[in-house]
């Protein structure tokens, strides 16, 4: 079954590169009007012209910027974030503080901004774009953790809150893919580890994982828009691994 989003405006953080460029580059696809939302303005504006829609500059992590905003879409995917490879002993408080603002605390703002408009009109997608460590726990990642098992709790309380309105919420929990924030780990994990960089794809990325690879942004982005599609009306408040296993056992 194909998803239609054509007369829909959806808004895709962290859209300048990876999973972010995958989702808005899929739903664009469908049709839908999509806002590319980044702190990186000139990668967002590049992504909007290739995809024929239109840039958001934002910093998310200006928590009272985004505290007065309201935001019309029909679609929301809250995907930006970063990462921190670190013991807790020697975490930087302020890169925790950032790593929970970013990624849990923004999309609460934007999730609180965009429900008025979408329980007007009896209809909303919300995707948070979580993870395998939404579920299970690493070490060296205490914020990133932190962050994505309270962005499960978030997305849970929307589902419930919006399920009477016509709006859905889900997370997506993949496991490793193939982004720029994936990249940027091997050195801090190879040295955390006290292993090779060449090591760290197969000796931890994916040492848990039943399939050995990668994966692919587009993935992620198909899982998403599917999310958004009528076959998909019932699913709320779900989290949908894509972890090739990891989860299994």
């Amino acid at each position: 079954m194909s998803t239609d989003l054509t007369g829909r405006t959806a808004v895709v953080t962290g859209a300048a590169s990876g999973i972010g460029r995958a989702v808005a580059e899929t739903f664009a696809r469908a049709g839908a009007d999509v806002i590319c939302a980044d702190v990186d303005g000139d990668r967002a504006q590049a992504v909007a012209e290739d995809v024929g829609g239109k840039a958001w500059t934002v910093d998310l992590s200006d928590l009272d910027a985004l505290a007065e905003l309201s935001l019309d879409a029909d679609v929301l995917v809250n995907n930006a974030g970063i990462q921190t490879v670190a013991p807790i002993h020697e975490f930087d408080p302020a890169r925790f503080r950032l790593i929970v603002d970013l990624m849990l605390n923004a999309p609460f703002l934007l999730t609180r901004a965009v429900l008025p408009g979408m329980y007007e009109r009896g209809f909303g997608r919300i995707v948070n774009i979580s993870s395998v460590h939404g579920l299970r726990a690493s070490a060296y990642k205490s914020a990133y953790v932190s962050a994505k098992h309270g962005l499960e709790g978030l997305s849970k309380v929307t589902a419930l809150e919006g399920g009477p309105h016509g709006v859905t919420s889900n997370c997506l929990n993949p496991a490793y893919v193939r982004t720029p924030l994936v990249e940027k780990q091997i050195a801090d994990q190879a040295r955390q580890h006290g292993i090779e960089e060449s090591e760290v794809v197969e000796k931890i990325m994916l040492t848990e994982s039943a399939v050995k690879r990668l994966i692919e942004p587009s993935e992620v982005a198909d899982l998403a828009l599917w999310l958004c599609s009528p076959a998909a009306a019932m699913v709320t408040g779900a989290s949908y691994t894509m972890d090739g296993g990891w989860t299994a056992s």
